[in-house]
Parts: C-alpha cells; structure tokens; sequence
C-alpha cells in the first residue's frame, strides 16, 4: 500500500497561524455563500454533500482526497497493511479537540462503533469487522476478508470527542444518539478536530465558524479566521451576491452564469469534471405500474436526457445511461442513453397502458445544479406517453426527511461515490433496502435484484481489478436491463470567488472545499 508523509514543518506556515491567533489585523474572514446550510451539526446524522463540507471545516478524516485522488495523511501519519485483513495506522500526536480534550486512539474506537449504529453510514462500513486499539497512537482497521477500499472508506473517519458525547443532555437522552431529522445533542453541539468551530448558528439563515486556535495543522498555508457561512438557494442572487461584493466565494455556479462570471475582471470560475450522477427513482412498492419492466424503460426512453444536458445545464454535465462514470471500473461502454419517444410509446401499449397514469414526483430546488428545472422538464417529457407528474419542489432542509419517507412515487436523487468506486453506487442505490446493514438506504424506489445484490458483495471482497471490473460492469448491464431508475447525467462542477481568493488549490472532484487551507491575499 502506498504511504504519504507529507506536510513537513515549515516555520513560514507555523508564523502564519500564530500571527492568525495573536493579530486580529491578520484576521481574514470569508464570506461563503453556499445553495443550502448543514441540516445538522451531527456529521453522522446524513451521508451527503453538505454535511461532508461541514465535517471538512469542523473535523479531521483519517486520511483525505487529493485532487489527483491519491490519498494524504491527516490525523493518521502513516500506514502499513499488517495482514490481508488489517491497515494499521499511526496517528497524530498532540491533537486538540474544540473542547480541549486530547485525541487519542479510544475517540476513533467510539467513533468506528457510531458510524456502524448510523442509518446512512452503516453501509459504507460493512465490510469492516473492527477498529481495535493498539495503544493511545496506533489503530488497526480490520476488514472481513480481503477488501480493496479500505483506504477509500478511511477518508470517512472523522473522530468525535468522546468524552464531550459522554452522558446525558438536559433532556436525560443520550448525547451520542443519532437522530434522524429530529432535534438531539449531536445535532446542535460539537466538537471536532478540524480547522474552525461552529460559533452560531441559525438554520437556514447564517452559520459562523471561527478558527480553533489550537488546530495542529500549523504548515496549512490557510490564513481564514472566521467563515460566515449564508445560504443562497437562487442561482442569479447568489451570483449577483458574489458580483456586488456581498460574498466572496459561491458554490455551486450554474452553467446559466458562467457568462457574467467570466466577463467581470474582478471574480474568478474555476470548473472541475465531475461523476455525480443525477437520477429519478420510481416506487415499486407505491406504483403497480412501476413493477412492470417495460414501464420503467418506456419511462428511461421517454426522458431527453441529452436535450437536458444541453438546453438546461448548458453542455455542463455528461449525458448518463448507467450510474459508473467514465474511469470508474464499473463503466460499461455498450451502455448508452436511450431517448427514443416512438420507443417509448411502443412499450407502454404492450404493457396495457398506451393511456397512461397519473404519478407524484418530489425533488429539491437547492441541493442539485438546475434541479427544479430538470423535474420540470422530466414531468412534461412523461407527459408525451400520458404520465401525468403532479411535481412538488422544496429545499433540501425539507426534501430529505421526505425522501427518506419514501412521500412521492418519483424521486431525484444524486450520487457521487463516497468511495470514488462503483461499488457505493450499487451499495446505496440499488441494492435491495435493508436497514440492518444499511445496503439500499437511498433506493428510495425499492428496486430489488439478486443478482445485483449478490455480485455487490462478490466484487467487494474481490481485489484482482480486472475481475472486479468485470463484475461491477455485469451489474451496471443488469440495472439498465431491468431500468432500475431514470439516469439522466453526470454533474459537472463549478465554482466562483472574488480574485484573491485562491479556491483553486482547495477545490476537488468531491466538492468538498478544503477551507482550512484557503489562503486569502
């Protein structure tokens, strides 16, 4: 395995932060503007995007992404495999928690066991036995049987303060509970490892971190002291924001307003390819029509997934017909987007409804580039083979407890794979749901395959890649047979800062900005 160790000290970087920590004059504050808040303060509480920015900024991983997708230390300095089961790691000493409790290897033991308890991230670590304890600096991470990510799976291990956690709150409940979009401890405290502490916040209107003064990372090149985070769900008026001064950094920049970006000599675009996929799920459990095969396909032939790409993310994104994108050892090339309307009208007069149905479709208006657009556009392209969509939109903070209450016959959801592997996308998104082991935990449309859930956990404990590639891409061919869901394309991504503020470095295929190492001129 390879290891990394870098960040080695430099008395420039150490100046830095202390000069940061003893001169408000130095001080540098961020103005960010994201299309939505953190849901929850409780980084275990939901698996996405928003709430692994959040852990990046208040939290450390084990190890992380680069942007060339090797993998850098962090609170682990280096690593051997000691086994086929077992990565031993050694941890950072000396590390502070926002409380002023020492990390050790005991918080990423009581960490390990949350992550196996939570809903969404019990999937991602199934095929880990344990994370035993060698002593206070050293970890073992051990598999069950030989696994080929346990690197990948590392970067999600972002240690909580156990003892903060400990005990009960005012309420008499446990501190470490984890509660699904509800009010717990968790969800409105923390403490992490990580570059800035959360200082206030109001959801929905404005969250302030300030830097952790005691932050080990001190050869960072980072000189932000305090971020104020304002959620902006419109794209012009987060845009306009970023113009006027008001802001400066935004996330995400939709394709419609590169032009003004562009054109304005004082702002920057920085654009990355991305691989996450946008998709609708249909209910099998909610729709009869939808257990039927040719339904679902004429659906997948109905919808212009092309016409999307091009007319509503203006050419950036990447048209999809599976879920693997291009480079990821699953992608199946003989795949292709299927837009046929004749096609589609076809099969559903040999499925008996050439009249149609009436369906309900739910997708959020802030959490995806152009997604309320994009539910529009599906709706009046199902129209053509008489699938009348009542479509409902909301922010994310309201889309996801619905999402996960299964409210609507078709639902958007978007993956990137936590693992930059196509196994995670199977794991999360088509695999039958089962809530013990967390497999399925975003199929909200209830598909179910044997054959995909077995050949999943076949290629899991498969470290020859060429056989592995084989049977990720025999997946990939069984859900666009059986049109297990609507794909319609990979998002590109974008963003934007006032000149001087140099996100490109930060910035990664993950989109989660590193904004503790921002430097600001």
């Amino acid at each position: 395995m390879k290891k990394q160790l870098g960040f080695i000290g430099k008395v420039s970087g150490l100046l830095l932060t202390s000069l940061l920590v003893l001169n408000p004059a130095t001080a540098k504050t961020l103005k960010l503007a994201y299309d939505a808040d953190p849901v929850s303060l409780d980084i275990h509480e939901q698996l996405s995007g928003g709430m692994l920015q959040l852990s990046h900024m208040t939290h450390d991983p084990l190890v992380r992404w680069a942007q060339d997708l090797s993998f850098e230390p962090r609170l682990a300095t280096s690593w051997e495999r000691t086994d086929e089961n077992t990565v031993r790691f050694k941890l950072r000493e000396g590390v502070k928690f926002h409380s002023g409790n020492t990390l050790t290897a005991a918080d990423f033991k009581w960490t390990f066991d949350r992550l196996k308890t939570s809903k969404d991230f019990k999937g991602i670590f199934s095929n880990f036995k344990a994370l035993n304890v060698i002593d206070d600096n050293t970890i073992d991470l051990v598999t069950d049987g030989p696994y080929p990510l346990v690197m990948h799976t590392a970067t999600y291990i972002f240690p909580m303060d156990s003892k903060f956690y400990a005990g009960k709150d005012a309420n008499g409940k446990d501190k470490a509970e984890i509660v699904k979009d509800g009010a717990s401890f968790a969800s409105s405290n923390t403490s992490g490892t990580g570059p800035f502490k959360v200082t206030s916040r109001e959801q929905g209107v404005k969250v302030v971190f300030d830097r952790f003064a005691d932050y080990w990372d001190k050869d960072s090149k980072g000189n932000v002291s305090q971020v104020i985070l304002t959620p902006i769900k419109d794209n012009q008026t987060r845009v306009a924001a970023l113009l006027s001064g008001d802001v400066d950094f935004i996330a995400p920049v939709a394709p419609n307003e590169f032009g003004q970006i562009e054109a304005n000599d004082k702002v920057q675009l920085v654009t990355m390819a991305g691989t996450r996929v946008i998709t609708f799920q249909l209910n099998q459990e909610r729709r009869k029509e939808f257990k039927d095969q040719k339904v679902r396909q004429a659906m997948t032939y109905a919808v212009n997934n092309e016409g999307i790409v091009q007319k509503i993310m203006k050419g950036f994104a990447t048209t999809a017909g599976q879920m693997s994108p291009k480079g990821y050892l699953g992608y199946n090339e003989s795949l292709k987007p299927r837009f046929n309307l004749e096609k589609a009208k076809q099969l559903m007069s040999e499925s008996g409804y050439p009249d149609g149905f009436s369906v309900t479709m739910m997708a959020p208006n802030n959490r995806y580039v152009n997604d309320e657009k994009i539910a529009q556009a599906v709706a009046a392209m199902l129209s053509k083979i008489n699938i009348k969509v009542d479509l409902k939109t909301m922010p994310k903070a309201q889309y996801w407890p619905e999402f996960d209450k299964r409210a609507a016959d078709m639902m958007m959801i978007g993956w990137h794979s936590d693992t930059e592997d196509s196994a995670n996308f199977y794991e999360f998104l088509a695999m039958t749901p089962n809530k013990e082991t967390g497999m399925g935990a975003y199929n909200s449309g209830n598909y179910s395959s044997k054959m995909v859930d077995e050949t999943t956990m076949k290629a899991n404990k498969e470290t020859d890649d060429t056989k592995r590639a084989a049977m990720l891409k025999s997946i990939e061919k069984q859900i666009y047979d059986d049109a297990a869901f609507i794909p319609l394309h990979w998002q590109n991504l974008a963003w934007a800062s006032r000149k001087g503020v140099n996100i490109k470095p930060i910035v990664n295929a993950m989109n989660f900005p590193y904004i503790g190492d921002l430097a600001i001129d």
